[in-house]
């Protein structure tokens, strides 16, 4: 079965709604035809130009990247720039460009998770978590159409909790209304009072879903009005949110765990650097992908925090206790993509290929002398 890129993008975006995004961010679809056929995908962090060129020498017909191409305006993709080279290449070649930036970074599971996989960290919960803004749908429907009804919210996107879908309370009452002249009437004639038995339903939804569910609501209920009352709910943490904390499988000593990381990650010339005494015991530990000094205070519930990008100021004034591991930007991020990867492979029939290429800016390094 053919998969067309509009069809990609669907999934993307449930797997990593655009709305969960920064303000400042910029995801989603970069350039390609919705309408083309998508047969290959190849996963990287950065849309540079060796990934550029090994996605149009190697036939590929989507670019997903965790880094966008463009974070501020443009008035041009000319080739005469870099970054208009990249577009008219993949264009040239039929393939696309798509991008999950800031909304992958918070996702549950998203680019922590698949770092803090790395080193089989247990009880996962984010750093810092983002309120989930749902909304509650009460809806009376005829007691025989209810558990229709109740299916067609659920496709749309209503009633799931936590691992449960088709979640839903119900009770059953009677209903009561004269249809009025101009009235087309499921139940009753105009003019005369009708009493129906009714299921009172209740189902919540995340808000991001409302037009989807409510458009559910008036195709699938048999009357011309339902009544409805949607209600916005107070905003709890959810799952979703910037970096994780859990358990080690293990206590194992500072030093050990630097190698560890060093291992498991993917070699660059930064490798791992560390604060704290190497031979003290850790049990718990931090993770966030990407550059995460903004999450020092967070991770103070942890003993050691792996993160990149720490910068001199904010990590000498780390939180008392709290260990230090310091890996590569794109290291840190690049474990996601397996991740994806397989999200599509099991949602699609496309075939997807991460990419190995080592898009770290820092080419080399020279050990301090003694």
């Amino acid at each position: 079965m053919s998969v067309r890129l509009a069809d990609l993008v669907e999934v993307l975006d449930g797997l990593y709604p655009p709305s969960w995004a920064q303000d400042w961010d910029a995801v989603g679809l970069v350039c390609g035809d919705p309408a083309a056929v998508v047969r290959r995908v190849l996963l990287a962090v950065d849309p540079v130009e060796p990934v550029v060129s090994e996605a149009v020498d190697g036939g590929f017909d989507l670019l997903l990247t965790h880094h966008p191409l463009y974070l501020r305006g443009t008035t041009t993709v000319a080739a005469t720039t870099p970054k208009g080279r990249t577009v008219h290449r993949l264009l040239t070649a039929g393939a696309g460009l798509f991008v999950a930036h800031t909304n992958a970074d918070v996702a549950a599971p998203g680019v922590s998770d698949a770092l803090a996989a790395l080193l089989d960290l247990r009880g996962l919960r984010p750093l810092q978590p983002l309120p989930d803004p749902l909304d509650k749908l009460v809806v009376m429907v005829p007691t025989g159409d209810a558990e229709r009804l109740l299916d067609a919210l659920a496709e749309a996107g209503a009633g799931t909790v936590g691992p449960y879908e088709r979640c839903a309370w119900t009770t059953v009452g009677s209903g009561t209304f004269r249809p009025l002249p101009g009235a087309l009437p499921a139940v009753g004639e105009v003019g005369r009072v009708e009493q129906v038995e009714e299921t009172r339903l209740e189902v919540v939804l995340p808000r991001t879903h409302r037009r989807a569910v409510l458009s559910a609501l008036h195709a699938a209920h048999p009357y011309q009005t339902p009544a409805h009352d949607l209600l916005e709910l107070v905003p709890t943490p959810g799952p979703r949110g910037l970096g994780r904390v859990g358990e080690l499988p293990a206590p194992v000593a500072l030093g050990e765990l630097t190698r560890r990381v060093a291992a498991v990650l993917p070699a660059t010339a930064w490798g791992v650097r560390a604060t704290g005494d190497p031979d003290r015991l850790v049990r718990t530990m931090a993770v966030c992908g990407g550059s995460g000094d903004s999450l020092l205070t967070e991770a103070a519930v942890a003993d050691v925090y792996l993160t990149a990008d720490l910068r001199h100021h904010p990590a000498s004034e780390a939180p008392e206790g709290l260990a230090l591991l310091d890996a590569a930007h794109w290291a840190t991020e690049w474990p996601w993509l397996a991740d994806v990867a397989v999200r599509l492979s099991a949602a699609t029939t496309v075939e997807t290929v991460v990419s190995t290429q080592v898009t770290d800016p820092w080419t080399h390094a020279a050990p301090s002398p003694k």
